[in-house]
């Protein structure tokens, strides 16, 4: 992205597995100071395969373990994943980005250390089921809106261990992430060719502060107070003592 839109500075907010799709916010320039505030929610689109156990928890990976499983009762799969929904502690997969004593999991994990990484509280507010495909090996799709930190392959692997079957992640689409969704993304291609005929706009680095509560200053006052963040906050924590705040120039 640094290279196809000539920055230095770009940023991205929640990383995409690499068999995901979907919607990953990209922030350019010093709107990349703007992407620790942007909120965690994220939703997906997931088919998970059962009776497949793999290395990673997804297809990439190489398989570990087969059960052909043709009887499965699609109540009892239903029932099973409504064990996950709320706040859960969950184990992240082996191969993740996430570090153990400074090390990348999938690092760690091609040179044939794998390591557990310990339990994460993770919050996932909804699962609804979409689709079940029979077979010996079944497979269902189900969307999922969950917080920062969860793993989907997580999921489909601990859904597996619950109906003793084994489970691993067959796709991925993130429908949604930070406020931003599929209807105003664009994909690779697209930028490319928006780029190449002058006509691309990033959207606006408000856009991506709008959960936040607002304050509209007036242009005087926002001149007077820019650069004087202590001050500001000082004058106006009040309003919301607990979470960062918007200032708008009017």
């Amino acid at each position: 992205m640094r290279k196809l839109l000539r920055l230095k500075r770009v940023g991205h907010a929640g990383t995409l597995d690499p068999m995901a799709t979907g919607v990953l916010p990209i922030a350019l320039g010093k709107a990349t100071r703007l992407l620790q505030y942007l909120p965690g929610e994220k939703a997906y689109k997931a088919t998970i395969r059962l009776g497949v156990r793999t290395t990673t928890d997804d297809l990439e990976g190489e398989a570990i373990a087969t059960q052909p499983s043709p009887g499965l009762n699609l109540a009892d799969v239903k029932a099973a994943l409504c064990q996950f929904i709320g706040t859960i502690e969950q184990i992240p997969p082996s191969y993740s980005a996430i570090q153990v004593e400074g090390k990348r999991l999938y690092d760690l994990a091609r040179k044939g250390e794998v390591i557990q990484a310990p339990a994460r509280t993770v919050e996932i507010s909804q699962i609804e089921f979409l689709e079940w495909r029979e077979g010996d090996f079944p497979e269902l799709d189900i969307a999922i809106a969950c917080g920062a930190g969860t793993y989907i392959r997580a999921i489909a692997r601990d859904l597996g261990e619950v109906l003793e079957t084994g489970g691993t992640l067959a796709a991925l689409t993130r429908t949604q992430s930070s406020g931003f969704d599929l209807t105003n993304s664009l994909t690779l291609t697209d930028l490319e060719a928006q780029l190449s005929e002058g006509i691309f706009q990033p959207v606006p680095p408000d856009a991506a502060l709008q959960h936040l509560p607002s304050v509209t200053l007036p242009a005087l006052s926002a001149k007077k107070w820019s650069g004087l963040t202590q001050e500001l906050s000082k004058t106006l924590i009040p309003l919301c003592p607990l979470c960062p705040l918007r200032f708008v120039s009017s």
